[in-house]
């Protein structure tokens, strides 16, 4: 018995060593991103007098100049690159994944973070930096799927959920990394190199991840699927099962998959599917309409404003990073025991009061530990609640046949919003202010009435069986 925990256990933490890149590789362009719009300030001014030549803009765009001339906005478009891709992974992995198996894909996707961090680091202008970040962003699209999937396929449900959070768990780690790395890097005053640096070390972990999922089996539910019983059988023998019985596991998942492949020839987005889809879209949505992306990707900044100095802007990203791992230390212990939808409640609470205190510290200019105590209560509230529940509910939703489909579409869906987050929040806070804070905090009185009248409760469910509580046959 200790034996199958500590292969599942180990094959999770592989797996999720996906989602420590995918933290680190998100939160990394904070520390280096005032630099970055400092070394390219000569190249957004091109792109702006490119884009803003009266031969090629109507007559119209042509008064809006000065605003296409800002180059808040083209820093915001190298800065969401990444996130570019990571829309684009969401959406491109799911399907082969099931073509070629969950843990050949996380083997391609460690691949890509190796790339994207060598060829940042090696960056020769906008365009070159621009080209590695988005292959980065592949990775984490296709990681953001892949990797809770792959958790939630090898594990009984009794554990699931504690095992599928350990993505968040490392995402939290990444993000932490990401942040002590380079406030350390930036103590060492290497001057040039420094950025390139910060974007490098991420190489490492990479190579790890690469390698060590040449030791993971491969999901039992999709050998079953790929009639590659045996091994199914075997691999369950490894990581156990809710009833201690192998045979009856695999029984279960033939049924289910005899059950959906009828649909298979289905269109996913159809009234049988609707509401997962609506869940699926709606938590992916509020994930990001709490503004974490913008914390997460211009943390420095955002302290800066609040009148930080830029070494102290650093170390207060490390103690929003610290913060974030605890909290989500905290909801791994009990999320299977309190169940997703009390941790969202939770979590909403906390996001609602915080914003409001953010945004007061803003709006009074009293800034400094008003605004540090309000985003480390953000934080918190998010690690908490969104932050530990989003990849294990998504995970859970969907059917067997369509549990890729589904993944993907909840992903693309928090990434799209990402994107829109890390994209406008320069030119929103340049312009808006204190607003932009307020403006997060309303949405989240949605999501609290969203949890409150509409999500379901995943808790202890076998996989199995959420189709029916979802009114799915």
């Amino acid at each position: 018995m200790a034996t199958m925990r500590n292969v599942l256990l180990r094959s999770a933490i592989i797996a999720a060593l996906g989602g420590l890149l995918f933290g680190f590789d998100t939160a990394v362009i904070s520390g280096a991103e005032k630099t970055l719009e400092s070394l390219f300030q000569g190249q957004y001014l091109d792109l702006a007098g490119y884009f803003g030549r009266p031969e090629a803009v109507s007559a119209e765009m042509e008064k809006q100049l000065p605003m296409l001339q800002k180059t808040s906005f083209w820093h915001g478009v190298v800065v969401s690159s990444a996130l570019v891709g990571t829309v684009i992974g969401a959406l491109l992995f799911g399907k082969p994944a099931d073509w070629f198996g969950r843990r050949t894909i996380l083997k391609v996707l460690g691949a890509l973070y190796l790339i994207s961090a060598v060829g940042s680091a090696l960056a020769w202008g906008v365009f070159s930096f621009s080209a590695f970040r988005l292959i980065g962003g592949l990775a984490v699209g296709g990681a953001s799927v892949i990797s809770p999937m792959y958790i939630a396929e090898i594990s009984p449900a009794r554990v699931r959920g504690r095992l599928v959070a350990i993505t968040q768990f490392n995402i939290v780690l990444g993000i932490l990394l990401a942040y002590l790395s380079n406030w350390l890097i930036s103590l060492g005053h290497f001057g040039d190199l420094e950025w390139r640096l910060m974007f490098g070390v991420e190489a490492l972990p990479a190579a790890a991840f690469f390698v060590l999922l040449f030791f993971t089996p491969r999901s039992p539910r999709w050998l079953v699927a790929r009639g590659l019983r045996d091994e199914a059988k075997t691999v369950l023998e490894q990581v156990g099962t809710d009833t201690g019985d192998v045979n009856a596991e695999l029984a279960a998942i033939e049924r289910s998959l005899e059950q959906d492949s009828a649909s298979l020839n289905e269109p996913f987005l159809s009234r049988k599917y609707l509401k997962p889809i609506m869940l699926a879209v709606m938590i992916a949505m509020f994930n990001q309409l709490s503004g974490i992306n913008a914390l997460i990707s211009y943390t420095p900044r955002i302290f800066q404003m609040a009148g930080a100095e830029g070494a102290s802007a650093l170390a207060q990203s490390v103690i929003i990073g610290f913060t974030n791992l605890v909290f989500t230390m905290a909801a791994l212990l009990v999320i299977d025991h309190f169940g997703r939808k009390k941790l969202m409640l939770v979590g909403s609470i906390g996001y609602i009061l915080s914003l409001s205190v953010v945004a007061w510290g803003f709006y009074s200019g009293t800034g400094g530990w008003l605004v540090l105590t309000g985003f480390i209560v953000f934080i918190a509230a998010h690690a908490f609640g969104q932050g530990a529940v989003i990849w294990v509910f998504i995970s859970e939703i969907f059917p067997n046949a369509v549990r890729a489909r589904g993944q993907a579409l909840g992903s693309f869906t928090h990434w799209i919003m990402a994107c829109l987050i890390s994209l406008t929040f320069p030119m929103f806070a340049d312009n808006l202010g204190w607003r932009v804070f307020a403006i997060y905090g309303f949405c989240m009185v949605g999501q609290l009435v969203w949890v409150l009248t509409m999500m379901p409760e995943t808790k202890g469910v076998p996989l199995e069986e959420i189709q029916k509580k979802l009114g799915i046959r």
